[in-house]
């Protein structure tokens, strides 16, 4: 792990397959509850090619044990410990012929 920015949430893994650096989201990290990595940490990971923020390449996946995590499934409205809100917002109708105050 050459460095993450924690409270950015990203960062940029070095490796062999990935010339000039892999970019890595927080998203990406497979561990449950708050996910970051520190600077030399020894980290495994997939990637994919891409242009991300002037990387040729991104993790799509990352672990720090020496065994694969299965993948989660993604489910709408699951059991994610991370918050969930929502925001609906209505507009009165419009008034032209009012003068502002």
């Amino acid at each position: 792990m050459r460095l993450f920015h924690a409270d950015e949430g990203w960062g940029v893994i070095d490796g062999p397959d990935v010339p000039g650096g892999c970019w890595v989201h927080f998203s990406a990290i497979a561990m449950d509850g708050y996910r970051e990595l520190a600077s030399g940490q020894h980290v495994s990971f997939r990637y994919e090619a891409a242009s991300q923020d002037g990387f040729a390449y991104r993790a799509v996946k990352v672990w720090t044990d020496d065994v694969e995590p299965p993948d989660k499934p993604r489910t709408r409205g699951g059991s994610s410990a991370a918050y969930h809100s929502m925001l609906t917002l209505t507009f009165d109708a419009s008034h032209s012929d009012e003068a502002a105050p």
